[in-house]
C-alpha cells in the first residue's frame, strides 16, 4: 500500500499546554482513514496542521511525498490543489449561488474557459447526487444535507486524490447521516480518493472507515481496524464504544458486520 500521508513524531503544544506529544501515524492510498477522540483531544488541531493552517511545535509531515516543512509558495499551492476540504459546517459563502461557490475555486486556480468551467460545475453537483437547478439557489435556501453535499462538490472541483472531511455527518438527521456515508464510499470507488475524516459518528466508524486512530491523553491509544480499536483497553476507548449499538454491531470473537 502506498503511504498518502505520513505523520511522524508530531508533537503540538500551546504554551505550556500539550496536545499532541510525538504521535505517528499513516494513511493509505485508496482509505477511509477516520480521527476519532474526544472533545479537546487535539483531533480538529491535527486537521488544521496537514491543511497547513497551523505548524506543529516538532515532527514531520509527509503528503503526497512531500514534506510540509520549508515549502515554497508555490509548492505549497501545488500542494494544496491536490485535495479538497470539507468543513463541519460546510463554510459556503453565503452571498454567493451554489454555482459560484463550486466555480471560485476553479477560477481561483485554473485559466479555464467560463464553458468549462460551467460544464465541470453541473458535473460535480451531479457527481454528489444534486440537480442542475440547484446552482441557482444560495445557502440559506439549502437542507443541511444539501449544503455538505455543495461543499462537498466544491471539495472536488479540481479533482481532488485527497479528501480532508470534518464531521461530515454532523447535523444531518439519520437518514440524511447514512445517505452522505453511503456517497462517500461511492465516490471513494469512483474517483479512487483518499479520504481522512474527523468523526465521532458511530455508524459511520462502523460502516465506512478502513482504519482509524483514536486520540486521548495526548497520544494515539488506539490505532488500525475498528476490530483492532476494540480490543483497546484504554478508558477512553471502552467508554467511547460502551453502548447498546456496540454491543448490537459488535458480537465478540473479534468480527465487526461492516456493510458498505
Amino acid at each position: 500500500m502506498k503511504e498518502i500521508v505520513k505523520v511522524s513524531n508530531l508533537y503540538t503544544a500551546f504554551g505550556s499546554k500539550v496536545i499532541h506529544d510525538n504521535i505517528s501515524f499513516a494513511v493509505n492510498s485508496g482509505e477511509i482513514f477516520a480521527i476519532l477522540g474526544a472533545s479537546g483531544s487535539g483531533k480538529s488541531v491535527l486537521l488544521r496542521e496537514m491543511l497547513m493552517l497551523m505548524e506543529p511545535k516538532s515532527g514531520d509531515i509527509d503528503i503526497f511525498g512531500k514534506n510540509l516543512k520549508n515549502l515554497s509558495s508555490s509548492d505549497m499551492e501545488e500542494l494544496r490543489k491536490s485535495w479538497g476540504v470539507l468543513f463541519q459546517f460546510g463554510a459556503l459563502y453565503s452571498s454567493l449561488t451554489v454555482f459560484d461557490n463550486i466555480a471560485i475555486v476553479l477560477k481561483e486556480y485554473t485559466k479555464l474557459s467560463q464553458d468549462l468551467i460551467s460544464d465541470i460545475v453541473y458535473s460535480k453537483l451531479k457527481l454528489v447526487g444534486l440537480a442542475s437547478e440547484v446552482a441557482s439557489l444560495y445557502p440559506n435556501e439549502l437542507s443541511g444535507g444539501m449544503v455538505k453535499r455543495v461543499a462537498l462538490a466544491r471539495a472536488l472541483a479540481l479533482d481532488a486524490k485527497l479528501l480532508f472531511l470534518d464531521e461530515p455527518t454532523s447535523g444531518l438527521d439519520p437518514v440524511g447521516a447514512r445517505n452522505f456515508d453511503k456517497l462517500i464510499v461511492s465516490l471513494k470507488e469512483i474517483l479512487n480518493v483518499t479520504i481522512i475524516m474527523v468523526t465521532h459518528d458511530l455508524d459511520s466508524i462502523f460502516t465506512i472507515a478502513d482504519n482509524m486512530i483514536v486520540l486521548a491523553d495526548k497520544k494515539i491509544v488506539a490505532s488500525g481496524t475498528l476490530q483492532n480499536v476494540l480490543k483497546s483497553k484504554h478508558p477512553f476507548v471502552e467508554e467511547f464504544f460502551k453502548n447498546d449499538y456496540v454491543q448490537k454491531r459488535y458480537q465478540g470473537g473479534g468480527k465487526v458486520c461492516i456493510t458498505k
